[in-house]
């Protein structure tokens, strides 16, 4: 894992916006191209309308053109990591570190494919 996306992740989850949970994410994602994209989780008193750190990663990536992906690092303050959501996968917690293959976590996940079925 590189230690610069795990130190990017890290200094963007100081922006983090949870005022509620006061769970502080964040999150550095590399494009195929070699670009970094970060993103911080933000809370809305409405649960559903929160933004997490990935997504958010991920929405700045394809504003900015990006589309391939080659990973993610999430930053959280649980040891040992938490299992990640369903919407977003976490993969590294302050102490310990946490690897995951994505088909791992979602087996038969809704794809494109699947559309062309």
């Amino acid at each position: 894992m590189s230690a610069e996306l795990v130190r990017r992740a890290r200094d963007v989850q100081k922006n983090a916006y949870c005022p509620y949970s006061k769970f502080r994410v964040g999150a550095a994602l590399e494009a195929a191209d070699g670009r970094v994209f970060v993103g911080a989780n933000v809370e809305s008193a409405s649960y559903g309308l929160t933004i997490c750190a990935e997504r958010m990663a991920i929405g700045a990536a394809v504003a900015d053109g990006a589309r391939g992906f080659s990973r993610i690092v999430v930053a959280t303050d649980v040891d040992p990591p938490a299992s990640p959501c369903g919407a977003c996968r976490q993969a590294v917690g302050p102490k310990t570190e946490r690897r995951w293959v994505l088909r791992d976590l979602l087996p038969d996940a809704f794809a494109k494919a699947t559309l062309t079925r």
